[in-house]
């Protein structure tokens, strides 16, 4: 039996729970969660892999982004929530709090909590990039300043 959350993302239910609680799922692929455009960036599309609505996490987020060339997100900051980005495929230009550095598949790059930082694909592929968000950001309106 399986339930779909409010993501859309099916969840298993526990088969012999006589109150229909929901089995915390812990593997996700991406093709299963759907994709969706973030607020604040161009030719970006997102899938939240891990998270509440997936699998129940509570004090992290772990965003799959592809980017297009010349694209990305516009200078920002989170209030209270930091931010990590590793780079797996393509390359890119991360910009924090003034300081600018070329990113390649490997890197990471750390953006504090309340810290403008702007995020722009540079190859020609599109960039494939994990984003950790800690506490969960979910695209929530109030937890994003822009510049």
């Amino acid at each position: 039996m399986s339930a779909t959350s409010a993501s859309g993302v099916k969840r298993n239910a526990a088969a012999n729970d006589s109150e229909g609680a929901i089995t915390k799922r812990y593997f996700v692929r991406a093709a299963d969660v759907p994709p969706y455009h973030p607020a604040n960036h161009t030719g970006t599309t997102n899938r939240r892999l891990i998270g509440p609505d997936t699998v129940g996490a509570k004090n992290l987020e772990v965003v799959l982004g592809v980017i297009e060339r010349g694209e990305g997100a516009a200078p920002h900051a989170h209030p209270g929530m930091e931010q990590v980005c590793y780079l797996l495929e393509g390359t890119a230009t991360a910009e924090i709090d003034g300081e600018r550095c070329e990113v390649r598949p490997g890197d990471s790059c750390y953006f504090p909590a309340g810290v403008m930082h702007k995020f722009t694909a540079t190859s020609e592929q599109p960039v494939k990039v994990l984003v950790i968000y800690s506490p969960p950001y979910g695209e929530s309106p109030e937890r994003v300043v822009r510049a």
